[in-house]
């Protein structure tokens, strides 16, 4: 890496995302097996006798409920560890630091929302569960644009001053009237 130092901690969002990748794949293999649902590549399926694979059915009855409800936690754990070190990275390099608080909460809220979505399966308390499902993917769609919109990850073995990649661009066209 040409001299630069990098924190083991910056691999905490890949291994964040592949776990919970392999989690919820686990929870369809099992729900499979039980035959809750019909596999992806089924022909059953145009005949709308089962459920289709979502994932809230998948993880809807045990073993499958057991394991979606321990993958949601342990997502949700990931993801909140992931927010607190994000919002310790960009604390001393942000202007506005509501921005960064926002981007906190609402991955905080999103975490929360984990819990409830693996917890409260879709059949045993079906308002919860979408409770859950807007919480996740409502703050963490917002979380992720919102807090990624004008930062990026630097690893260095130094602190020092940044632009994105956006203000790059517009300090850049700043000197170069002529093109629009």
């Amino acid at each position: 890496m040409d001299g630069k130092k990098c924190s083991v901690w910056m691999f905490l969002p890949l291994v964040f995302t592949l776990f919970t990748s392999a989690g919820l794949w686990i929870v369809y293999f099992i729900a499979v097996e039980d035959d809750k649902i019909i596999p992806l590549n089924s022909a059953e399926r145009k005949s709308g006798l089962k459920h289709a694979p979502y994932i809230s059915i998948a993880g809807d009855e045990p073993p499958a409920s057991c394991v979606f409800s321990q993958v949601m936690n342990m997502a949700a754990f990931l993801a909140l560890v992931v927010a607190v070190l994000r919002f310790i990275q960009l604390k001393p390099k942000v202007l506005n630091p509501w921005l960064n608080i926002s981007g906190l909460v609402a991955l905080c809220l999103a975490s929360f929302g984990m819990t409830l979505l693996g917890n409260f399966q879709l059949t045993n308390d079906e308002e919860i569960h979408n409770v859950g499902t807007s919480l996740t993917f409502g703050f963490g769609t917002f979380a992720v644009e919102f807090r990624h919109y004008r930062y990026e990850i630097m690893c260095s073995e130094y602190q020092e001053n940044f632009l994105s990649f956006s203000e790059s661009l517009s300090e850049a066209s700043e000197y170069q009237t002529d093109q629009v």
